[in-house]
């Protein structure tokens, strides 16, 4: 009964994720609907513009809280709505308490962590052990896991809470600000083009962040080669 009793709250956020995805409320925030309703979302955000914030904040948190797929979704939409210099404060903020709070939960819920570990966190456990603060600082800065399984794997590392709000911070942050680029620039290459479709990503303002996503997500594999090679030259020598 106790073992259930801690992993409630991580069920009842699993649970609120799983109703937020399967009502459809993120469809509203797709690129398509954005535009058509383009001028009322724009008029809203000026009449209100910190309840308009502080609305796009709560949501992200709990995207990221429950950990459900569609978070990139809200990123750029933010991006859209806000520019990239709003959006980068605002998602930092909601990304980081988002996070704390499945962290917390996680955390609550594994104990101490003794029991058999999931695959995903056997894979980070021996990264994690010999080099703790800039494993977890390269998990945030590098998008090898989805962020949400990371927090999770973290919680049941023990990682400290102090670094993990550090790199969860830092991490995020700079990964938000190639993301609500490419939420601005999907804007901004909408406003010169009718049609939505794959041609507005071939866009500069949308392409370049892109590029910068695509050469962190291929960082692990060249670190990878450079430290087989490191490893190769050893033995030989």
């Amino acid at each position: 009964m106790s073992r259930w009793r801690a992993a409630l709250p991580l069920i009842l956020l699993v649970l609120a994720g799983i109703v937020l995805f399967a009502s459809g409320s993120l469809d509203r925030l797709s690129p398509q609907h954005l535009v058509t309703h383009q001028a009322e979302l724009q008029a809203q955000i000026a009449d209100h513009p910190w309840l308009s914030r502080l609305a796009y904040i709560g949501l992200l948190t709990l995207t990221m809280a429950t950990g459900i797929p569609g978070t990139i979704v809200v990123i750029l939409a933010g991006g859209f709505a806000f520019g990239v210099v709003d959006a980068t404060l605002c998602s930092s903020v909601g990304l980081t308490l988002g996070s704390l709070i499945l962290y917390l939960a996680s955390r609550f819920a594994f104990g101490t962590g003794t029991r058999q570990p999931p695959p995903v966190v056997a894979r980070l456990r021996h990264g994690f052990e010999r080099h703790p603060a800039s494993y977890t600082l390269f998990l945030r800065f590098v998008p090898v896991v989805p962020f949400g399984a990371v927090t999770v794997a973290l919680a049941w590392l023990r990682c400290p809470l102090w670094l993990f709000l550090g790199a969860t911070w830092l991490g995020g942050t700079v990964s938000l600000i190639f993301e609500t680029s490419i939420g601005a620039g999907l804007g901004d290459a909408l406003n010169h083009s009718d049609r939505v479709g794959m041609g507005l990503f071939m866009h500069r303002e949308v392409l370049l962040p892109l590029a910068a996503i695509a050469l962190l997500a291929l960082l692990p594999l060249a670190l990878e080669r450079v430290t087989r090679r490191r490893r190769s030259r050893d033995r030989s020598s």
